[in-house]
C-alpha cells in the first residue's frame, strides 16, 4: 500500500500536470460515483472541505441529512492512464462523513473499515485475492452495448480465435500502469468471456482495487470499440461471470490458515472460518449475489456453486480448497459475482469467518465425503436471499441496521419490478398457445 502525505499529493499533482481530480466513492448498490474538481481545489479537498448533495444517491442519506463531506484516502491517489497526457486526470477514493465531520455509517467503505478494525483488535489481518470475470461484447452503430460476439473461443484459447486478446492485453498494461500486480489473464469458457487475476492484498485495498479494476476494464474496452460487462449472466446457455474470492487470515505476520499437519494442509482456524461463513451464507448471498440476474448463474451445469459445501475440485461447491500450501494457504469462496459491492461482501465474509473461529464452527464434511443431495442449497432467487438476510441479525449488525434496511428496501423493489415484467420468453411460450 502507498503511504502518501498531503504534501506528496500536491507535489505529484504538480509534477504530473494533473488538471482534474475525481473524488470517488461507492453507493450501497456497489456503483462507483464521483465528484470532479480541478487542481485549484486540491488543497480544499485535502483539508476535507469538499461537501456535496447526496440526496439522490441510493442508500446514502437519511431524510434530514442531504449533504455529505468527502474525506479522501491519500494512499489511493492514482493517475488514470487512459486520459490525456496534458491536463491529466487523477483519482482519490473517499470516505463519506456527515457535515459535522463524523464518519457516515451508511458508507460501504466505512462498513469494511469497521470490520477490519474489529479484526485488527484481535490481531488479525485479512488478505484477499479476487478472480474477476467479464464479457467483451460488440457495440451497435450507435456505440450502445449488445450481447453479440462473433468469436467462438473457449477456455484458455488464444488468438486468432480469441477476438478480445488485444483489448485484454491493453487492460493488463493499463492496470500495471496504475500499480496493479497482474498475476495472469486468459480467455474463459464462454465466447467473449475473460478473466484477469491480480495479486492479493489487505481487504480494504483489495476492495478499492476491484472498483478500480471494473472502471479500467470498461474504459479500455470502449477504446477498442467493445462493451465490457460484469453482469453475472448476460447470455442464456453459457457460463456466467463470477468473482471468486481467495481468503487468508494472518496473525503476527503468519498465515494462520496454514498447518502442515492439518487436513489438506489447512489449520483448524481455516475450517472454522469457512464454517462461520457457511453458517451465514444464505444471508451473505444477498450481498455477494445482489441482482435478480445473479441467480441465473447459480444453477447446475455451469461451473457455479449451488451447494453449501467445500471441495478440492467440485464445481458446484461453495468453497474450493486450492492446492497451494504454506504462506499461500487459502480458501476460495466461489459464489460471489462481480456485481457485488466488494466493501459489503468482504465485511460480511470477514466477520462471519471470525465468528466461526470464535465459536469453533465446524463446516460439514467435504462434498466428496457427503452423499448426493445431503448438502444445503444456496438461495435460488434474490427474494429468497433477501428473506434470509432479513432473518440474520448478525449479518445485519455487520452491515449496520440503517444501511441494511435501505439495502433490503432497494432489493425488494428490484425484485417486485422484475416479477411484474412480461418477458420475451413468456411471449414466445404462451402468446399463440392460449
Amino acid at each position: 500500500m502507498n503511504k502518501y502525505s498531503r504534501d506528496d499529493i500536491i507535489e505529484m499533482a504538480q509534477e504530473e500536470d494533473v488538471e482534474f481530480i475525481r473524488l470517488q466513492f461507492t453507493d450501497v448498490l456497489g456503483k462507483l460515483k464521483n465528484v470532479a474538481v480541478t487542481y485549484s481545489q486540491l488543497e480544499k479537498v485535502l483539508d476535507n472541505r469538499c461537501v456535496f448533495d447526496a440526496a439522490s444517491i441510493d442508500g446514502l442519506v437519511k431524510a434530514k441529512q442531504p449533504q455529505m463531506r468527502l474525506f479522501p484516502d491519500l494512499n489511493t491517489f492514482a493517475i488514470f492512464p487512459w486520459r490525456p497526457q496534458q491536463g491529466k486526470v487523477a483519482r482519490l477514493f473517499c470516505d463519506l462523513h456527515t457535515p459535522e465531520g463524523e464518519a457516515f455509517e451508511g458508507d460501504p467503505r466505512y462498513v469494511l473499515k469497521k470490520a477490519i478494525l474489529e479484526s485488527q483488535k484481535m490481531g488479525y489481518t485479512f488478505e484477499v485475492g479476487p478472480e474477476c470475470e467479464f464479457f467483451l461484447f460488440n457495440t451497435d452503430e450507435n456505440t450502445l452495448p449488445t450481447t453479440m460476439t462473433h468469436e467462438q473461443a473457449g477456455y484458455f484459447d488464444c488468438g486468432p480465435m480469441d477476438f478480445g486478446e488485444n483489448a485484454r492485453r491493453d487492460i493488463v498494461l493499463t492496470l500495471e500502469d496504475m500499480g496493479f500486480v497482474i498475476e495472469s489473464s486468459h480467455h474463459e469458457k464462454a465466447p467473449a468471456q475473460h478473466e484477469i487475476d491480480f495479486k492479493y492484498d489487505e481487504a480494504l485495498t483489495a476492495a478499492d482495487n476491484i472498483m478500480t479494476f471494473k472502471l479500467a476494464v470498461k474504459m479500455v474496452a470502449k477504446r477498442h470499440g467493445l462493451h465490457a460487462t460484469f453482469m453475472p449472466k448476460p447470455k442464456y446457455g453459457v457460463d456466467g461471470s463470477g468473482m471468486h474470492i481467495n481468503m487468508s487470515l494472518f496473525k503476527e505476520g503468519k498465515n494462520i490458515f496454514h498447518d502442515p499437519d492439518g487436513e489438506l494442509g489447512l489449520s483448524k482456524e481455516a475450517y472454522y472460518f469457512m464454517g462461520g461463513i457457511m453458517k451465514h451464507i444464505k444471508a451473505i448471498t444477498a450481498i455477494t449475489n445482489p441482482l435478480v440476474n445473479s441467480y441465473k448463474r447459480l444453477v447446475p451445469g455451469f461451473c457455479a456453486p449451488t451447494s453449501v459445501g467445500w471441495s478440492t475440485n467440485s464445481e458446484n461447491s461453495l468453497f474450493r480448497i486450492p492446492c497451494e500450501k504454506g504462506e499461500n494457504a487459502r480458501i476460495e469462496l466461489r459464489s460471489p459475482d462481480p456485481s457485488a459491492n466488494p466493501y459489503l461482501a468482504l465485511a460480511a465474509c470477514l466477520m462471519a469467518g471470525i465468528k466461526g473461529i470464535q465459536e469453533k464452527q465446524e463446516p460439514p464434511r467435504s462434498m466428496e465425503q457427503l452423499k448426493a443431495g445431503r448438502s444445503r442449497l444456496l438461495p435460488t432467487t434474490l427474494k429468497e436471499a433477501i428473506t434470509e438476510l432479513e432473518k440474520d441479525s448478525f449479518i445485519q449488525e455487520v452491515l449496520g441496521k440503517e444501511l441494511c434496511k435501505k439495502y433490503i428496501e432497494l432489493k425488494m423493489a428490484e425484485w417486485q419490478d422484475y416479477t411484474s415484467q412480461v418477458t420475451n420468453w413468456e411471449i414466445q411460450q404462451y402468446l399463440d398457445q392460449y
